[in-house]
Formats: structure tokens, C-alpha cells, sequence
């Protein structure tokens, strides 16, 4: 899931197909629709993005009451009006009426708080829930940006590797060289130093066993003469998420693909290719990975197109596909994100399917 940042944006607004009375709001690649007549091209608004919780002020105030997700209707999420996906929204709230919101934007001025807009934060099933522990050597993932929110993370033509995004929940493993520990963790308690005590009843804990996650992380801490190795896996399946992939998170059948691996060599953690490790022969080529879809110039177009269609992990077809995961060949920082060079970009039709979970 990425940050959660409510800023001024500067809008290019275009036509609405399908409805005279209503136009398009574009922030980055995301397009918002709008009251038509409400802004012109150039203008700045604020925008705030889905899995944003308003106040019910602002909700009123937006005269939003009833429209938006969640049990108490405050939640922004995508949705198609009039046949256009909309995502996110924007605005010009009372609060706000004094700030230059076109100097705000070319500072990147954050109104979160100043709105009362929080994070949503989704519901953890007990199978993905345990006792914790403190654990200072966990090696945490990141959060990832959207690329329709930051397209200019990558540069024209520049060569980049789009991963499959699967939709079941992050599994956090992280190997100790010194004694052999293992610590395993879920994105949610990871972010806060925390890992789950080992459970053979918990989630990720029988991903981590079945699949024999410290085991390949060892023999890689071994070959790269590592201190820690963190494997960051997908845990997948019926009973996980709704999307399913054919396997069964209930079971010993539940499905597991790595995405990522970091390393700490020398003091310092780099980020590493899973697929070129197994290529390499330092990472057991048993372990699932991620579908690899694409490798090329990094094209905008290209990634969205990719983004959608229907999920290749089970070979089958069984349901439409979340997204891509964007990265560079060579692992780089990003300004425009201020960190990792790494983004996502999610398929529309997995932003408006109905009874969808977002559990992690």
C-alpha cells in the first residue's frame, strides 16, 4: 500500500465522453471526474487519493454523504461514473480558502492533517494475526507509490522489468547469519518492528515452512556472505484474499511467490533480483517467483496496458490480474519518491470489482 499524501496538484481537464454536464480532472495519470466547468487546465485543487478516510465534515461539506466506501461511507475508492474511472477526488475545501494552493503544489505541501484525512488501515484475519515480538534485525519492505500518481519515477526508454502484482498479503522473511534466526513478519507489523512469534496455525508462518523460505536464505547469506537476508514473498489463495489463483490458503496447498530480496553486506542492504539470484544459481530455483511479464524500455503506455488481463500465476486464467510491479533493471533511487525507484500501477477492473478484501 503506498503513503498517504494529500497535496495541491496543478490539473489538465479534459472532456467527459459520456456525460455533457461533467469533465475529467487529470493528476499525474490518475483522472478524477468532476462538475463540469469547476476547473480549468492549469488550475491547482487539492487532490486526495483513494483509501483516504475523511472527517464527516468534509464529507458533507463535499456533499459526499452516502456516496463514498466503508461502513461509515468515508472512504474514497475508485469507482466508474458514467462508464469513466474516476480515482480519487478533487477539491477545494473551506479550510484551505486562504492557502495559494499553486505555491502549495510546487512545494509539495502535505494537508493530511490540517483536513483530519487518515490512512485506511484493512482488517487482519486471525490467520494472519499472532503474538509478536520485537525484532530490531527484521529487514522491512517498503511502501510502493502508484505510478499514475508519480509517472516520472522512470525515465523515457529507460530499462525496466514489470513483475505480475498479486493480490494476497505480504510475507516478510528475514535471515540471521549470526545463529541462524529467522524472523518472519507481515507488512502491517513489519512496518512497526514487529515480528510473529512462530505458530504453526499462522499464515505466514506455513508459507514460510512449507515453501522452506529460511533454508533458500541461508544458503544465499552463505553465497553472498551476508549478515541478514530478507525474502519478501506473496502469500496466496483461497481463504487469503478473494482472488485465488487456484490454490488453497487454508491447506498445505496454499500459494507462496517471491518478489523481492535484500541483502546486508558489508553494513550496508541492498535490493536484489530474485530472478537473476536463480539464474545465478544463489537462490534455490525451487522457490516460486512472481511472473515476469515484460522487460524493456520503460514506456507509460505500455505498463497500463499490462496492467490489466487476467492473472498468469495459475496458468489458467482463472480471474483478472491486480496490477504490474515497475522496477529498473539497475536498481537505482528515485527523487520524485525521494527513495527506491519501484512502483505499481493497478488494474481498473481490480479497482471496481465488487466484494473485493484488502486484508494485509
Amino acid at each position: 500500500m503506498s503513503t498517504l499524501r494529500v497535496t495541491a496538484e496543478l490539473l489538465t481537464v479534459h472532456d467527459h465522453p459520456n456525460a455533457d454536464a461533467l469533465e475529467l480532472a487529470q493528476v499525474g495519470l490518475y483522472r478524477a471526474v468532476v462538475a463540469k466547468g469547476a476547473y480549468r487546465t492549469g488550475d491547482a485543487a487539492v487532490y486526495i487519493p483513494e483509501q483516504a478516510v475523511l472527517p464527516q465534515a468534509l464529507v458533507e461539506e463535499l456533499g459526499l454523504t452516502g456516496r463514498l466506501a466503508g461502513k461509515a461511507s468515508d472512504r474514497v475508492k475508485a469507482v466508474r461514473l458514467r462508464g469513466e474511472l474516476s480515482q480519487g477526488l478533487v477539491c477545494r475545501p473551506r479550510a484551505l480558502a486562504d492557502v495559494d494552493l499553486v505555491r502549495a503544489a510546487a512545494e509539495g505541501t502535505d494537508f493530511a492533517e490540517a483536513l483530519g484525512i487518515t490512512k485506511w488501515v484493512p482488517p487482519v484475519p486471525t490467520t494472519m494475526n499472532g503474538d509478536v515480538e520485537s525484532a530490531p534485525d527484521l529487514l522491512p519492505w517498503v511502501d510502493i507509490e502508484n505510478l499514475q500518481r508519480y509517472p516520472d519515477i522512470f525515465e523515457p526508454g529507460e530499462p525496466v522489468v514489470l513483475t505480475e502484482k498479486l493480490h494476497g498479503t505480504a510475507c516478510l522473511t528475514t535471515y540471521v547469519a549470526d545463529g541462524g534466526r529467522v524472523l518472519v513478519s507481515s507488512k502491517g507489523f513489519g512496518s512497526k518492528g514487529l515480528a510473529l512469534t512462530e505458530d504453526p496455525r499462522n499464515l505466514y508462518w506455513r508459507a514460510v515452512r512449507t515453501y522452506d523460505v529460511p533454508g533458500a536464505a541461508a544458503r544465499l547469506a552463505a553465497a553472498l556472505g551476508a549478515t541478514r537476508v530478507g525474502v519478501f514473498g506473496e502469500v496466496y489463495g483461497a481463504g487469503v484474499q478473494d482472488l485465488g489463483y487456484g490454490a488453497n490458503g487454508r491447506s498445505t496447498e496454499l500459494g507462496y511467490a517471491v518478489f523481492d530480496v535484500s541483502a546486508e553486506v558489508d553494513g550496508r542492504v541492498r535490493w536484489l533480483d530474485p530472478a537473476a539470484l536463480v539464474e545465478a544459481g544463489l537462490l534455490d530455483g525451487a522457490l516460486p517467483l512472481v511472473p515476469r511479464l515484460y522487460e524493456g524500455p520503460y514506456d507509460p503506455a505500455k505498463v497500463l496496458e499490462l496492467a490489466t488481463g487476467r492473472e498468469t500465476v495459475s496458468g489458467r486464467e482463472l480471474h483478472l490480474r491486480e496490477g504490474v510491479v515497475v522496477r529498473p533493471a539497475v536498481e537505482r533511487y528515485s527523487p520524485v519518491v525521494g527513495g527506491r525507484a519501484i512502483a505499481k500501477a493497478i488494474s481498473p477492473a481490480y479497482l471496481t470489482r465488487k466484494g473485493g478484501t484488502e486484508y494485509e
